[in-house]
């Protein structure tokens, strides 16, 4: 598999991956690759990307848990400056894990990058003073497709590293904090998602 490490299923689940690229460095910095078809279609995971998408958020930010329901997309997802802790959602309605939730730590050190197949919720929060982020889509966006899922669910019970703060029946962010007091910072949208039990499933 060349340039890639591939530890497929994590936690788990089915389809879920975590790929460690082949970083190569000296005193001058370092060179990678961040994606190969070829590798990638050796360790089975033959995936047509069309898009590519990159963000920068802030320390607090929560993001997701986001899914889209007609035209659902793998992604293919990194930071590439910062950290976050990524986080996948089983939303397969004949999966032996639907309700599971797999996160990750993915950082500009680590390089790790993080496999979500079709069929998830997905979001990520940001752990440093900025995060950029990035990912590969395997079909384009569609407005107005996009669903979501209560990232604080407690049926689903996401253990969000650095967060403290007490569920209250909703998705609000309120009263949340990372344990240096940085508040969770929200959209409006993100604050309104329901949990699993109301959820589309796939």
């Amino acid at each position: 598999m060349g340039q890639i490490t591939v530890e497929k299923n994590v936690g788990g689940i089915e389809g879920l991956c975590v790929i460690t690229p082949a970083v190569h460095g000296d005193n001058r910095g370092y060179f990678m690759e961040t994606y190969s078809q070829r590798d990638m279609a050796e360790a089975g995971l033959d995936i047509p990307f069309v898009q590519d998408n990159q963000s920068m958020s802030v320390k607090g930010v929560l993001r997701g848990l986001h899914f889209q329901k007609q035209y659902p997309q793998t992604k293919l997802v990194r930071a590439i400056k910062g950290s976050v802790f990524d986080v996948a959602v089983d939303l397969r309605a004949n999966s032996a894990t639907y309700g599971k939730w797999y996160g990750v730590l993915l950082t500009e050190e680590n390089k790790k990058q993080f496999l979500i197949p079709k069929g998830f919720a997905h979001g990520f929060l940001v752990l440093t003073d900025i995060a950029e982020f990035c990912y590969k889509c395997d079909d384009f966006y569609h407005a107005n497709d996009e669903d979501g899922l209560a990232w604080n669910d407690p049926a689903i019970g996401i253990q969000w590293p650095e967060l403290l703060g007490q569920y209250h029946g909703s998705a609000s962010g309120e009263g949340y904090t990372l344990s240096d007091g940085t508040p969770l910072k929200l959209s409006e949208k993100d604050q309104k998602w329901l949990g699993i039990q109301d959820t589309f499933q796939f």
